[in-house]
């Protein structure tokens, strides 16, 4: 079988280096399930994780992280998650960690845990719907989608329900204008705080749910985002520049 891999990819998961070791298009084989992939991006030994490895690594540890945790605060859930590796600076990892921190401050708020589980098992396989790049081929940013996915699991919306299915659309509509009127390029990182922001305020409205907010969140990863918008981004930290 064969399968491409893009080059926003990080760090490799089984040694640390970081990216790129060539950019020179060529066959490599995954260090994890061995398919032989079409790369133009390589790790030190030029070895490398596909796609489908990393994307399962990933969201395993964004399952079992969110579902482990005691944490009310979405958005510092969020960062300790973009910190981990298997995190890369872009792509739809994000659509499964924003409705997952999401999911689990809120039934954590309500100390309703084996809920919670069930419930963020069910955004993982709704969030594995959300194609990459469908910020920019859609028009629908997958971060923003993730709060839909986590109002309608905790309201019980299917596609015949009345105020359930006002409120998940309402969500992700919101989510949407504050993600647009930030302008593009793509930035996952940005669009996730966005879009959790917006849940945050939400939930207090819509869900009587309280979370816990954190304004003053600022960006770790902006040396590593070629498309990074800096003073511009309001998640830009002036500390960090070089």
């Amino acid at each position: 079988m064969m399968s491409t891999i893009g080059s926003d990819y990080g760090v490799c998961p089984k040694c640390g280096t970081e990216l790129p070791g060539r950019n020179v298009s060529a066959k490599a084989e995954c260090c994890h399930c061995g398919e032989v992939a079409d790369s133009s991006v390589s790790f030190a030994g030029d070895h490398f994780f596909c796609e489908r490895c990393r994307s399962v690594l990933a969201h395993d540890m964004i399952e079992r992280f969110c579902v482990q945790s005691d944490s009310v605060n979405p958005l510092e859930m969020a960062l300790s998650l973009m910190r981990n590796p298997l995190v890369s600076i872009h792509g739809p990892v994000h659509h499964f960690l924003v409705p997952a921190v999401l999911l689990a401050t809120y039934y954590n708020t309500w100390k309703k845990h084996a809920e919670k589980e069930r419930k963020i098992g069910d955004a993982r396989k709704r969030a594995a719907n959300v194609l990459a790049g469908f910020c920019g081929l859609y028009g629908d940013c997958g971060a923003a989608v993730g709060t839909g996915i986590y109002v309608s699991l905790v309201t019980n919306a299917t596609p015949l329900s009345k105020n359930e299915w006002h409120l998940s659309n309402l969500m992700t509509a919101q989510s949407l204008v504050s993600v647009a009127n930030h302008g593009g390029p793509r930035c996952c990182k940005r669009n996730s705080f966005l879009s959790i922001i917006e849940a945050i305020d939400f939930s207090e409205k819509h869900l009587g749910t309280a979370l816990k907010a954190n304004p003053d969140v600022k960006c770790e990863f902006s040396d590593r985002n070629k498309e990074c918008l800096r003073a511009e981004c309001p998640f830009y930290d002036l500390k960090r520049r070089t």
